[in-house]
């Protein structure tokens, strides 16, 4: 399921820098003095440029910061394709799961103001928030949720918001969810976090949007940054989202508001180089008092194992409080995420914290490796000297397989000769699951029709042979390829069973009729 694989797109970055990074072994090899930032700085506006080319995305908008002050910061291409609306420093992007880390300095700040605590289980401000083990969903805390460690699947709760579910309801449908073990299993999640999210909003006494911009984006000045969709769209210099058709790009949405704090920020180069500036001033700007010292170094810390290595030599990634910490060659600390959506998004900040040197791309093309490979190769111009490898060509080769459709009818299509069906009416009715809700299956005209979520959303079955149907599911969680619906006699056989392919990674997706 193309929701899982995201996932670890959000952690790519990690895995090539500190995996398997060519490089210098020792702290002697690796130097960050003020000439190898300029030479990197110079070599900058070169790499984005070859990127873009390579690559095609329509828009690429780059900022830099090194002792607290903004060193490079360009707009690169378009923000829709067909226009001549250049993108510029404060053109506004949707940076998916980088707003995840905003999301961190939002609690960092709150718990700095006392009313909210990272060990805080989320029942103390949401008290109709359960798990399917009850003892884990009474301790859950903030911290676990921003961590990835309640044991939750990946990417718990994703498929409900594709079928157009609220926030609440998302939250209240995890309960139905299997669960790993508690704190020692790291699963990405979008929906915990968001839980996180909400209950340290909820202790304050507001909203998750209102607190983002009372703790942050209001005492920084950012004022280009919003968790509102509604604030991106109606921002005349925003970046509208882009997919590829072929060998052409087209222009494309996707409205993350149900899942704000974990992937729904928009904001812009310029705002977000206030804030990496606050991060490495360990919470300070402008000489003022932001977030709690602590409270924003816990956020570094790391708190589970996100990558274990695969070749001998290879370096473990870890995941902080909504943020990537790992340890260079020289053991230099770095902070980092990648955002992705699948539907025309690709984004990364890193910061060098002992170097002050922070650098962030933002994009508006479905992933690739580009926002990667332009901050790996910057950084192995300022630690090394030089390029060390083909970073975009590694990159997007990676995106490719992990984004490459998958399920039982990729690549084939139907038989010549098919098993015949039930008559179609057989299959008609509603059908009963807890998680994702009622479905229904009309006929009309011969063509039956799969109605599923609170929308609903509709689409059209195609016989594919016997009780197998298949239909093109749409929205982030759709790899572009068609998903197998299986009807089967309940063993009375008086009923009907509907398994839903492309929601039934977590054994869920099985639909019943009386």
């Amino acid at each position: 399921m193309l929701y899982r694989r995201i996932g670890a797109l959000v952690t790519l970055g990690l895995v090539f820098n500190f995996t398997v990074g060519a490089g210098p072994n020792t702290q002697s090899d690796i130097t960050v003095t003020p000439a190898r930032v300029h030479a990197g700085i110079a070599a900058l506006d070169g790499i984005v440029r070859g990127i873009k080319k390579r690559s095609g995305v329509p828009g690429i908008s780059v900022a830099v910061v090194y002792d607290g002050k903004v060193i490079f910061a360009k707009g690169y291409g378009v923000r829709k394709i067909g226009t001549q609306e250049r993108v510029d420093p404060n053109t506004v992007f949707q940076v998916a799961s980088v707003s995840k880390s905003i999301a961190s300095s939002v609690v960092a700040a709150a718990v700095t103001d006392g009313k909210v605590k990272w060990n805080e289980p989320i029942v103390d401000a949401l008290p109709w928030f359960r798990l399917s083990d009850p003892w884990v969903g009474s301790h859950v805390t903030i911290a676990d949720m921003f961590s990835h460690r309640s044991g939750l699947p990946g990417h718990a709760g994703d498929d409900l918001e594709d079928l157009g579910y609220s926030r609440t309801q998302i939250l209240h449908r995890l309960a139905f969810l299997p669960l790993d073990p508690f704190r020692v299993t790291y699963h990405y999640t979008n929906f915990g976090l968001t839980a996180g999210g909400e209950a340290a909003a909820v202790a304050e006494g507001t909203t998750w949007e209102g607190l983002a911009k009372a703790k942050i984006f209001t005492p920084l000045g950012m004022t280009r940054s919003s968790y509102r969709h509604s604030s991106f769209v109606r921002d005349r210099d925003h970046a509208t989202l882009h997919v590829r058709s072929g060998s052409t790009w087209k222009t494309s949405s996707r409205e993350p508001d149900m899942q704000a704090p974990a992937g729904g920020l928009s904001s812009s180069v310029l705002d977000l180089s206030k804030w990496m500036i606050m991060e490495m001033n360990l919470g300070t700007y402008g000489g003022r008092r932001i977030v709690g010292r602590d409270a924003l170094l816990e956020t570094w810390r790391p708190q589970m194992v996100s990558n274990s290595p695969q070749d001998p030599v290879g370096r473990y990634g870890f995941y902080g409080l909504g943020m990537n910490v790992g340890y260079d060659a020289a053991g230099m600390l770095h902070l980092s995420h990648s955002g992705a959506f699948a539907l025309g998004a690709a984004t990364q900040f890193e910061m060098l914290p002992a170097a002050k040197l922070g650098i962030v791309v933002l994009t508006n093309g479905e992933p690739s490796g580009v926002p990667e490979a332009i901050v790996k190769m910057f950084y192995d111009k300022v630690e090394f000297g030089k390029i060390e490898r083909d970073w975009y060509g590694e990159f997007s080769k990676a995106f490719a397989q992990m984004l490459a459709p998958t399920g039982e009818l990729v690549g084939k299509n139907p038989p010549a000769k098919p098993a015949p069906s039930l008559p179609l009416s057989s299959y008609t009715g509603t059908y009963a699951n807890r998680y994702f809700g009622p479905a229904s299956v009309t006929l009309r005209q011969g063509v039956l029709t799969l109605a599923l979520g609170p929308k609903p959303e509709r689409y059209a079955l195609e016989h594919w042979n016997g009780n197998t149907f298949a239909f093109l599911p749409v929205g982030e969680a759709s790899s572009g390829a068609r998903s197998a619906v299986t009807f089967a006699k309940t063993k009375d056989g008086h009923g009907m069973t509907m398994t839903v392919e492309s929601l039934n990674e977590n054994k869920l997706g099985v639909f019943t009729r009386p």
